[in-house]
């Protein structure tokens, strides 16, 4: 289990919570009073074993992540119609940087304390796993409490951390300290 943790950039408890949450719905097997016993449920249906199942049983095919770019539209005075033949890869936008291995994640938003740079109830954020965020970045913060939170992180000259909402009806968070768990890489929303 810590060397998944490890590996993941994770707590052990987190880990442990995952592995037990998969035995109970049948896609692990863990043998008792056995270390390392830990395998993939013989009936276990794996997202590329179900994908390639669907594509030689001519079912519905898995929605790919690039879509067409098919050119800009305009948001204020209109533009000169201006064909385009380039492809949006999802994997590009919002996967690691080159050079990185910093594992990628996704949160569905809860509230509208970052509501005035853009991010509402419902979005969903690309969380790119990080522990040092600079200021300015948004982030994803476990409070001492326990509790988390998605905020502008700024350190104070004082050494204190001030997370940032993006609504005048939320208040600044002041901690001493806090474990940054992601820094957003961007937002996605579906209408």
């Amino acid at each position: 289990m810590q060397e998944i943790a490890d590996s993941l950039g994770v707590t052990k408890v987190t880990v442990f919570e995952h592995v037990e949450a998969l035995i109970k719905k049948g896609a692990l097997v863990r043998e008792a009073n056995k270390s390392r016993s830990l395998s993939i449920a013989d009936d276990a249906e794996l997202p590329s074993d179900s994908a390639d199942r669907q594509l030689h049983n001519d079912g519905p095919i898995p929605m790919p992540l690039q879509f067409p770019l098919v050119g800009r539209i305009a948001a204020g005075r209109p533009i000169e119609k201006c064909a385009q033949d380039e492809t949006l890869r999802l994997e590009e936008l919002f996967g690691p940087r080159r050079g990185q291995t910093n594992a990628m994640f996704a949160l569905q938003v809860d509230g509208w304390s970052m509501r005035d740079e853009g991010i509402f109830d419902g979005d969903y954020v690309i969380v790119e796993r990080r522990e040092t965020a600079r200021n300015g970045e948004r982030v994803v913060a476990l409070l001492p409490g326990g509790e988390t939170t998605l905020k502008t992180f700024f350190k104070e000259r004082d050494g204190r951390i001030r997370l940032q909402p993006a609504n005048p009806d939320f208040e600044p968070i002041i901690v001493d300290s806090c474990e940054i768990q992601g820094v957003v890489m961007g937002v996605m929303r579906r209408y």
